[in-house]
């Protein structure tokens, strides 16, 4: 048996069945689950599971009932209109890449398992013409943003236990896609242990390990804590943080406009959404609730509600989040350090484990509770919380399944027609049925086309700028 202080903490938690195969490991095992162990914060797991079960509090759908549009909005109408917003936003935020004090996180702990793809999803091959991945687009645009300003930004990447060496080796191998070495900072999101939904016992993988789970994006929190990223930050000067998510190639990293409205609109934390397809479409929901701005989960939001219209018979929560946002640095590090932080959510789910005769068990309904946090429940916390509209055939074409609507397939056509769009701008003509790729070093904005298409150039066939 392990020492007397383990065993006596996971006795008075009620756990000591963790113990049961001990005698069984090697040195070496035992070594690593007494580290894993002592790293569970049974406190917060008890409290956790008496929250889940307290039924007398309001429930988010009952919160849902109350809520209106959100209030500090800039609708995608009124940059299109409005000229002077666009360009003074736009000016601004190029001002803010240039002065080096933005960096831009991406969330990518996620494998490509619901796409028949058994590695890290950014290692996707996305490109409409090139076999070119999800990594590849992203980290050439960070990279595009940072020879236009002149400056380094620095490109932290949030890993998942899943994913963190296959992305780690992979991304080195392709030299960071042009990065430096030194910019691209790599931390690991956490774990939480899955709890058996019947009599509260942490659930068993193997008999030296625990059943973890990923504790959602809003575990970024600890996690920058726990690499020291907010004292690397700190001492790059870099006050803003770009984030974005690894399945949506069409989102425009570093977007000036948004960078300069967060600036502009002193806000701790900007959030771009897209106008829903249908009441019924899973995404969040920007809305705001008693004076609050706030994201509610899809299945979160009462039916009747998600299906309400406004006078012009539009639906009324029509914004939907694209997982898109803007933080004021020391506005994360606030609640990180902070006693309560962003809250866990639980959900009831299938989670295979080790049964008291030590076979795994895969059952066919959920059996146990996984706790996650979610990075958007900061916006309530942030002062002058803004919403921006974004054009979602622009810049909301996430990869998520592998057939049908956000798809590879779906994905790749918007990016064939945003380059067609591009060139069309430049004045060039293209032939219809014309497959385009344009590398974001060859052009990450519209702009960047000018000097480098003539007006009347033609293309057809198969078509790669880089």
């Amino acid at each position: 048996m392990p020492a007397d202080d383990l065993h006596q903490r996971l006795e008075t938690a009620n756990q000591q069945h963790l113990l049961k195969w001990w005698d069984e490991l090697t040195q070496e095992e035992q070594t690593t689950f007494r580290e894993q162990l002592e790293s569970v914060d049974f406190d917060l797991l008890g409290r956790l599971l008496e929250k889940g079960s307290d039924t007398t509090g309001e429930s988010l759908a009952q919160k849902a009932e109350r809520a209106v549009p959100p209030k500090n909005l800039v609708r995608l109408v009124e940059l299109e209109v409005n000229s002077d917003l666009a360009s003074t936003a736009e000016e601004k935020g190029r001002e803010l890449l240039a002065s080096g004090k933005v960096g831009v996180v991406l969330v990518a702990g996620g494998q490509g398992t619901r796409l028949g793809f058994d590695q890290p999803k950014g290692m996707y091959p996305i490109g409409p013409v090139t076999d070119r991945t999800l990594f590849q687009i992203m980290f050439e645009q960070v990279l595009a943003r940072s020879q236009k300003g002149g400056v380094k930004i620095p490109y932290l990447i949030m890993t998942s236990d899943a994913t963190d060496a296959e992305t780690r080796e992979y991304l080195k191998s392709q030299n960071y896609f042009g990065l430096d070495e030194q910019d691209v900072l790599f931390f690991k999101q956490g774990t939480m242990p899955a709890v058996d939904d019947q009599a509260g016992k942490l659930l068993l993988a193997e008999k030296g390990l625990l059943s973890v789970t990923p504790d959602g994006h809003g575990g970024i929190l600890g996690a920058l804590a726990k690499a020291n990223l907010f004292s690397e930050l700190e001492s790059r000067g870099i006050e803003y943080l770009y984030y974005h998510q690894v399945d949506n190639p069409t989102a425009i990293i570093a977007d000036p406009v948004f960078l300069g409205l967060h600036v502009l609109r002193e806000s701790e934390m900007s959030t771009k959404v897209i106008a829903k397809v249908n009441a019924s479409e899973k995404t969040g929901v920007v809305v705001d609730i008693d004076g609050e701005t706030q994201i509610i989960e899809y299945s979160d939001m009462p039916t009747a509600v998600a299906e309400k219209v406004d006078e012009a018979g539009s639906l009324l929560h029509w914004a939907g989040s694209t997982a898109i946002h803007v933080f004021d640095v020391p506005f994360l590090k606030r609640i990180a350090e902070s006693a309560d932080g962003l809250p866990f959510h639980t959900a009831h789910k299938k989670v295979p484990y080790l049964n008291e005769q030590g076979e795994t068990v895969c059952p066919d309904e959920p059996n146990a509770y996984k706790f996650e946090r979610f990075i958007f429940d900061a916006l309530p916390m942030a002062k002058n919380a803004l919403v921006m509209e974004a054009d979602r055939t622009k810049e909301f074409n996430p990869v998520k399944n592998a057939e049908g609507n956000d798809s590879p397939a779906t994905c790749k056509s918007a990016l064939t027609r945003i380059a067609t769009d591009w060139l069309t701008q430049a004045g060039a003509e293209v032939e219809s049925g014309t497959t385009i790729e344009i590398s974001p070093l060859f052009a990450v904005e519209p702009a960047d086309l000018n000097g480098k298409v003539e007006p009347g150039m033609k293309y057809a066939g198969e078509v790669i700028l880089k």
